[in-house]
């Protein structure tokens, strides 16, 4: 049971609110802002998605960079009300097709009908986009995708010689084409994000990845949809050695675990990995996966510190592209803790590099080193001095570090499990939808350690 509703830009805008108890003063969404703006923790330097402020509980989750809160003034489960949260945040996305500041101010009376629909007096009723469409009546104002960033890995795939467009999947589920057509598309994402530990010595101390297989569907009478995945694949740790590197080097690919979406048929799963299922309106996870077995890590990141003087030191990172080299990795960020008495750090690239950036962040003592682009195969090397207000007495390898890296590939994943190919019940010869199957990995928690 939640009391209060809202939805905050990065400003501290209220674009949304909705209060369905009364139980908690009207100032929550202000003061919610400022404690998130202005959070100061013993372990992080962001806000925690649960937190209790003079009594109220508030519950948020960021989507899109907007800020989706809950408030409770009652102890209730804190699992259900970030589930509900991004629940509501997929189902405005569906049907605005876009989901970002602009597209909730001009379908505010749309956003509002769908909050009626999905809580009433703070109890969660229907969440599923495809049940919405029976009470729900307002059509969506379609923002001009064209001019706006694009959300999530739509725009960075390519098939073929075909570029996908960047709004291929910004548009609502309930809005037709001009003319009153609709294309009849349908989307299949293999999203994967791991999580890499590495040793001083740049060995893998821990490795997993959690995946999903996302569908978002366009197609008119919902048709019966057919998943095939590899043949070879394995549930449960049973097909190999933990320690062999067996999904890097070929043979079975391995998963420690999955589940299915409730529409999934699995009743020849176990024979020819093949789903069947008849798709919803919007998106959704057509199948959720975790792998522990080792595989082979997209970037090595090497890192070495070293004392260069009474009060200086001198920092060097090195980070190795493993992939392919028609592959390339977008919007990497890599960041590392430097000791507390650091007072200055330059900066040294090498020739002929464009597009990095480099940052030290005095307030948080954080090195910041972004890269536009990395091709597979090649390796980029940065070089920092640091300058000490302070000696550091041999305490700078406990001060300084781990590296903390992020990244988005597309079109690669690194645990192999592939969509051999995806059918679609035929309602005529000439019956022939769009199908974009797509890879993007991405990084969820990647850390060399010093």
């Amino acid at each position: 049971m939640i009391s209060q509703f809202f939805v905050l830009s990065q400003r501290g805008d209220n674009i949304v609110f909705r209060d369905y108890r009364g139980e908690i003063g009207k100032g929550s969404a202000e003061t919610f802002f400022r404690k998130v703006k202005f959070w100061k923790g013993d372990e992080s330097d962001e806000a925690p998605p649960i937190f209790n402020l003079d009594g109220v509980n508030y519950i948020h989750v960021k989507v899109a960079g907007l800020l989706f809160v809950a408030t409770t003034g009652v102890n209730t489960s804190p699992s259900l009300v970030l589930e509900l949260l991004q629940r509501i945040a997929r189902v405005i996305k569906d049907y605005l097709g876009v989901l970002n500041e602009d597209s909730l101010r001009k379908n505010f009376v749309l956003v509002y009908e769908l909050l009626d629909e999905i809580i009433d007096f703070g109890y969660p009723q229907i969440t599923s986009t495809e049940l919405l469409k029976s009470y729900v009546f307002n059509e969506p104002l379609v923002v001009d995708a064209a001019r706006l960033p694009t959300l999530g890995p739509a725009a960075m795939f390519m098939q073929g010689a075909k570029r996908m467009p960047g709004t291929a999947v910004t548009k609502s589920v309930i809005a037709n084409e001009p003319g009153g057509r609709r294309r009849e598309e349908i989307f299949v994402d293999v999203i994967e994000k791991i999580s890499v530990t590495f040793s001083s010595s740049g060995y893998i101390l821990t490795a997993e990845i959690d995946g999903t297989i996302q569908m978002k569907s366009y197609l008119t009478g919902n048709p019966e949809i057919r998943l095939a995945l590899n043949e070879d694949l394995i549930i449960g740790k049973n097909g190999g050695s933990i320690y062999g590197y067996s999904s890097s080097t070929g043979g079975p690919v391995i998963l420690d675990d999955c589940n299915f979406h409730e529409s999934v048929q699995l009743d020849s799963f176990d024979v020819d990995r093949k789903l069947t299922l008849i798709p919803s309106d919007g998106e959704f996870p057509v199948m959720n996966y975790r792998m522990t077995q080792e595989f082979k890590p997209p970037f090595r990141i090497n890192a070495l510190i070293q004392e260069a003087g009474a009060m200086k030191a001198e920092v060097i990172i090195k980070v190795r592209a493993d992939f392919p080299s028609n592959i390339t990795a977008n919007s990497i960020m890599v960041q590392m803790p430097l000791p507390s008495y650091t007072v200055r750090v330059s900066f040294e690239l090498e020739p002929g590099t464009n597009g990095n950036t480099t940052d030290f962040k005095e307030g948080t003592k954080k090195l910041e080193w972004g890269l536009k682009k990395i091709v597979g195969g090649s390796e980029h090397t940065l070089r920092a001095k640091l300058t000490f207000n302070q000696e550091s007495h041999g305490n700078i390898m406990r001060e300084a570090g781990p590296i903390n890296m992020t990244f988005t590939i597309p079109m690669f994943n690194s645990s192999r499990l592939q969509v051999r190919y995806l059918e679609i019940a035929k309602k005529s010869r000439t019956y022939n939808p769009y199908r974009w199957v797509r890879y993007v990995t991405q990084a969820n928690s990647y850390v060399a350690r010093l």
